[in-house]
C-alpha cells in the first residue's frame, strides 16, 4: 500500500480574508455620523424652550370670621354651656349651596348659566346635579341636568358666611330676620333665598333669569340650642 500523506498537526486551516464592513443603509449611516441621540429629558438639545419656572404660591390670609371665632366665640360658648375641653365647642364644618333650575328641563343652557353664577357667588366651581330617576309627570329623565350645587369648607366657608351676613342678607327686599326654627334637629340650619342677585358678585344688568337657592350651614353641634347659640355668636340676624 502506498503511504498516505498526513498533514502535520501544527498546521491550521487557511482563514478567510477579512472583508471590509458593509456600509450602513439609510438613516443608520446618517445617525452614526451625527452621534448619539439626545436623551428624552434633554429639551435644550432639541432646541425647545426651557420649562417655565414654578409659580410662586399665593399668601393666604386668615379669614376675619375664623379669627373672631378663635378669639371670642369659642370662649363665649365655653362659658355658656360649661364645656370642659375646647374641642367640645361646636364649629361650622361646611356650607352647602343648592340651586334648583326647574326650567333646565327644557333648556340645558340655563343650568350652565346658573352654575356659572353660583361659581361667582361661592368662589368655587359648581357641580351640575342630575336627576336620579325618570318622572313622566315633570318630563324629567334619568341623568338629565336639573340644578347645581357647591360645598364650601375652611377658608372659603368663613369668607362666604361673612359676606352672607354683612352684605347679602341686608340687601334682601323686606328683610325681617331669619327664622329661628329652621334647624333639622342635628345642628344644621337652612336658609332659603328667593333671588340670587342679592350677592354683589352678580351683575344685575347682565342677568337674564333670577333663581332661588338653599344655603345649609352644617355644624358639629349635637342639639339645636347649641347650634343656635353658635350662629347667634356669629351675628346671624335671627328673628326675635
Amino acid at each position: 500500500m502506498a503511504d498516505t500523506e498526513t498533514k502535520p498537526k501544527d498546521e491550521k486551516p487557511p482563514q478567510k480574508s477579512d472583508k471590509a464592513p458593509r456600509p450602513e443603509k439609510g438613516d443608520k449611516a446618517q445617525q452614526a455620523q451625527k452621534g448619539p441621540k439626545p436623551e428624552k429629558g434633554d429639551k435644550a438639545a432639541k432646541g425647545e424652550a426651557p420649562p417655565p419656572k414654578p409659580r410662586r404660591r399665593e399668601e393666604r390670609v386668615t379669614p376675619r370670621l375664623k379669627t373672631y371665632f378663635e378669639d371670642v366665640v369659642r370662649k363665649k360658648l365655653s362659658d355658656e354651656f360649661g364645656y370642659k375641653s375646647r374641642l367640645q365647642v361646636p364649629v361650622i364644618e361646611k356650607v352647602v349651596i343648592n340651586m334648583g333650575i326647574g326650567e333646565g328641563v327644557n333648556d340645558r343652557r340655563k343650568v350652565e348659566a346658573a352654575a356659572n353664577d353660583l361659581g361667582l357667588i361661592a368662589g368655587q366651581k359648581a357641580v351640575i346635579t342630575k336627576a336620579r330617576k325618570s318622572i313622566a309627570t315633570f318630563k324629567v329623565r334619568d341623568g338629565q341636568p336639573i340644578g347645581c350645587k357647591v360645598t364650601l369648607r375652611k377658608a372659603r366657608m368663613y369668607e362666604f358666611v361673612d359676606r352672607l351676613i354683612n352684605i347679602a342678607l341686608p340687601r334682601v327686599r323686606d328683610f325681617r330676620g331669619l327664622s329661628p326654627k329652621s334647624f333639622d334637629g342635628g345642628g344644621n340650619y337652612t336658609i332659603g333665598i328667593k333671588e340670587h342677585i342679592i350677592f354683589p358678585e352678580i351683575d344685575y344688568d347682565k342677568v337674564a333669569d333670577v333663581w332661588g337657592m338653599d344655603i345649609t350651614v352644617c355644624t358639629s353641634a349635637k342639639t339645636d340650642n347649641e347650634a343656635r347659640a353658635l350662629l347667634s355668636a356669629f351675628n346671624f340676624p335671627f328673628r326675635q
